[in-house]
């Protein structure tokens, strides 16, 4: 009764936030089905680790250092960058890239929409993060977690915390946040083109050396991405390979699943109210928001602009595809097709705009960590 007396008298204003914000992460993903696996452990997570002497994080009891189960995935999973390069290997079985493939122009669409990353890197050195937290608070609008926590840990900044949380979040609030910023910026005329698909067939030999020539292509371009889009195509060349099936079902299930899980949660390290509620995990989430409106922007006005030279017009939602959240953005440019006229199937056009999204954000990733590592 004495230690749940004195429990009960550490309960703060702080801690209590962070109950809300971990109880709305585990409703959102429960509710709503927002990235279930991603909010469920991180909401949770918040909650586990702003409990009064948990022993979940590392403490100093009695002048003994306790080693908490959180900080210890942490430092085993995310410090040294282990749990996004395994969430890679599956993301990568996870993707065909044949609708790329067969329709290779769409790999344009992917490089146009990073484009609120440069932006936001620049917006957050004038409210005066350090170009290092800038430069990894940028990455958010890549909507590619992965990345955002190679980029922030790589650079140590003080920030890991706010920035994991921005940027797996806005990754689930993609069909709420893209759709909006689409239409204030498309006319229902645009959002109309319909788009020939190219039934065109990829050969086995392509796709099994698209992933090894991508690899060599970022190595020489951007060195330090090749950790990042090495697992990734690695992923994807057990999928294409033809002789590995299991291996491959496994990495997109299992493994995808399970690091998935324990990178959610391992995330709470860095939620611990202290570290987390503060003016500047405030203006993360809006740089954040404002990279990501930026990226789906780019996307679509680059894309507007194309078809001010082209016969066949693209449609310009494509565009806003070329963000790295997969599948998630693809369909939610198919939806909006098809609500502007049911017979508009943009899903595979989409697909491939996306997929090579996740190139080009990774690709991205490595080009900050060049010019500022």
């Amino acid at each position: 009764m004495e230690a749940l007396y004195e429990n009960l008298l550490q309960i703060n204003v702080k801690l209590l936030i962070m109950w809300v914000i971990g109880g709305v992460l585990i409703f959102l993903a429960i509710k709503k089905q927002m990235e279930p696996t991603l909010l469920l452990p991180m909401g949770f997570g918040a909650i586990l680790v702003n409990l009064p002497n948990s022993g979940a994080i590392t403490q100093v009891q009695e002048g003994l250092e306790e080693i908490g189960v959180i900080d210890l995935l942490f430092n085993s999973g995310i410090a040294n960058e282990l749990f996004p390069l395994l969430l890679f290997i599956g993301i990568g079985a996870m993707i065909d890239f044949g609708p790329l493939l067969s329709n290779p122009k769409l790999m344009i669409f992917g490089a146009a929409a990073q484009f609120g990353i440069f932006f936001t890197l620049f917006l957050a050195t004038v409210f005066g993060f350090e170009l290092k937290d800038a430069a990894s608070i940028a990455i958010i609008g890549a909507a590619d977690g992965p990345t955002s926590i190679f980029v922030a840990n790589f650079f140590k900044s003080n920030y890991i915390g706010a920035i994991i949380v921005a940027a797996y979040s806005y990754m689930a609030l993609v069909p709420i946040v893209q759709p909006p910023v689409i239409k204030a910026i498309t006319t229902k005329k645009e959002r109309r083109i319909r788009m020939k698909y190219s039934q065109g067939d990829v050969t086995k030999t392509t796709r099994i050396l698209f992933p090894i020539i991508v690899t060599i292509i970022t190595g020489l371009v951007a060195p330090r991405a090749v950790a990042l889009i090495g697992f990734l195509m690695f992923g994807n060349l057990i999928r294409e390979c033809g002789v590995l099936d299991s291996l491959s079902e496994t990495a997109q299930k299992v493994l995808a699943n399970l690091i998935t899980l324990l990178l959610g949660i391992t995330v709470a390290a860095k939620m611990q109210a202290d570290l987390f509620l503060n003016t500047q995990t405030l203006l993360i989430l809006a740089l954040g928001l404002i990279a990501f409106i930026f990226d789906t922007a780019g996307g679509v006005l680059f894309a507007k602009f194309l078809n001010l030279f082209l016969k066949n017009k693209i449609n310009p939602m494509i565009g806003a595809a070329g963000i790295s959240a997969f599948p998630m953005s693809a369909r939610v440019v198919n939806k909006l097709g098809l609500e502007a006229d049911n017979q508009n199937f943009l899903l595979m056009h989409s697909i491939g705009a996306n997929v090579s999204g996740q190139i080009a954000s990774v690709i991205a990733g490595g080009l900050i960590l060049n010019f500022f590592g």
